[in-house]
């Protein structure tokens, strides 16, 4: 493999990964607007700069959280 192709092939699994972080921020939100009502831009800034372990932990919280301040701790 020449080092084009491996610099190809690494850009492909990067994006592939930045897709996924950016599908799962698109379905947190919308979870969270359609439980709490649109969302102050605090907590939308907070899931858009979140990691990928913290985003997976707020997506399962969704479903037993009462309030965005349960759901973000």
């Amino acid at each position: 493999m020449t080092i084009a192709e491996t610099l190809r092939a690494e850009g492909r699994v990067e994006g592939r990964v930045q897709g996924r972080v950016e599908g799962r921020v698109e379905t947190l939100v919308q979870l969270l607007t359609l439980k709490f009502g649109p969302l102050p831009d605090a907590v939308l800034a907070t899931v858009h700069n979140a990691s990928t372990n913290q985003l997976q932990a707020w997506t399962a919280r969704v479903l037993t959280a009462d309030t965005l301040d349960q759901l973000l701790a």
